[in-house]
């Protein structure tokens, strides 16, 4: 098996994306972008998860970040996933959705070939990790975070995009607190 994306080493820095199966636009709404934010906030304050740049986008979101307790980043990124696929389809039968039938149905048949008891698989299996290993990477990968949604088109600078730790990087509150990373 193949560990060249993935997180092997420990207390070590990485950028990782998660992306839903199917690249289903899920993150659409606010309250599915703040549940991932109070997540991640969970994983910081009770997984050891240092977050030093992420950005949401509507199908997948990408992360600077290290574990720096006891738990692993694997560790973090499953229960990570195993939980907010299950929060993903609460909020979707709970709240306003117009692609509600339509989404279960695809999340539900992405578990056709899986072996375990599952009902539905929002993120596709594992995780890109790429391992941090210089400053010239680090700013490649955390201009690639920020101007993600200027790309998309979603807003005309980074930092107006209130899901992305640009607004950290420009003096601005963030809806997620990260740690600085100063590369000059």
């Amino acid at each position: 098996m193949s560990t060249k994306y993935k997180a092997t080493q420990p207390n070590t820095g990485y950028y990782v994306t998660l992306t839903t199966v199917g690249w289903v636009d899920v993150f659409t709404r606010p309250q599915q972008k703040d549940m991932l934010i109070k997540n991640l906030q969970f994983c910081q304050k009770e997984k050891g998860l240092e977050i030093y740049a992420y950005c949401i986008i509507s199908n997948h979101f990408h992360m600077l970040c290290k574990a720096i307790g006891d738990i692993s980043l694997p560790e973090i990124m499953r229960d990570f996933k195993k939980f907010t696929s299950k929060e993903v389809i609460k909020n979707i039968l709970a709240e306003p959705e117009s692609r509600r039938d339509w989404m279960l149905r695809y999340f539900e048949d992405a578990c056709y070939r899986l072996k375990r008891n599952q009902k539905y698989k929002v993120w596709q299996d594992g995780y890109h990790a790429e391992h941090l290993f210089s400053s010239k990477f680090i700013q490649q990968k955390l201009k690639y975070i920020h101007y993600n949604p200027v790309k998309e088109r979603i807003v005309d600078r980074p930092e107006d995009y209130l899901y992305s730790s640009a607004r950290n990087y420009v003096g601005l509150q963030g809806e997620l607190e990260v740690v600085i990373l100063d590369l000059i």
